[in-house]
């Protein structure tokens, strides 16, 4: 009686249980689902974003970064590694072929003065804020 009071208007705690365990079960067979890889970090401030991307294994010829507006899309493709002569793999982990990436950001970004560098498979990209977007402060007058 008193749980059926407590529980009213609540959601089912069993429906929420069973919701995580499908959650948990798909994180653990597929951690990281088409069109989540490169796995990203995102940064904000009030003069920008900054992004970097793990993407080892692919050269900078191979990455395809554009900006339009707030969205900025990352695509490339791993290539398979030539093993040369009668070598095969006992176990390859990577993932491999195309991937993309496109991520909405809170503010437009001034596309002509994105700056962009790729070392020892990190991909650091700085996107100032659009000025357009920028606060400004505005000077109220007194009445006369």
């Amino acid at each position: 009686m008193v749980w059926n009071a407590l529980m009213r208007g609540a959601a089912d705690p069993w429906r929420e249980l069973e919701r995580l365990h499908r959650q948990m079960d798909r994180y653990f067979t597929d951690p990281f689902p088409a069109g989540e890889l490169p796995p990203i970090e995102l940064w904000t401030g009030a003069d920008g974003v900054r992004l970097h991307a793990r993407i080892p294994g692919v050269s900078a010829a191979d990455i395809d970064l554009s900006v339009v507006d707030d969205t900025v899309t990352l695509k490339g493709e791993r290539r398979v590694e030539e093993t040369g002569g009668d070598v095969a793999f006992h176990r390859r982990e990577r993932e491999l072929g195309r991937f993309a990436r496109t991520i909405q950001l809170p503010f437009p970004v001034d596309a002509d003065a994105v700056v962009a560098r790729f070392q020892d498979g990190i991909l650091e990209v700085e996107l100032p804020r659009a000025a357009s977007d920028k606060p400004r402060k505005i000077s109220i007058r007194g009445a006369q």
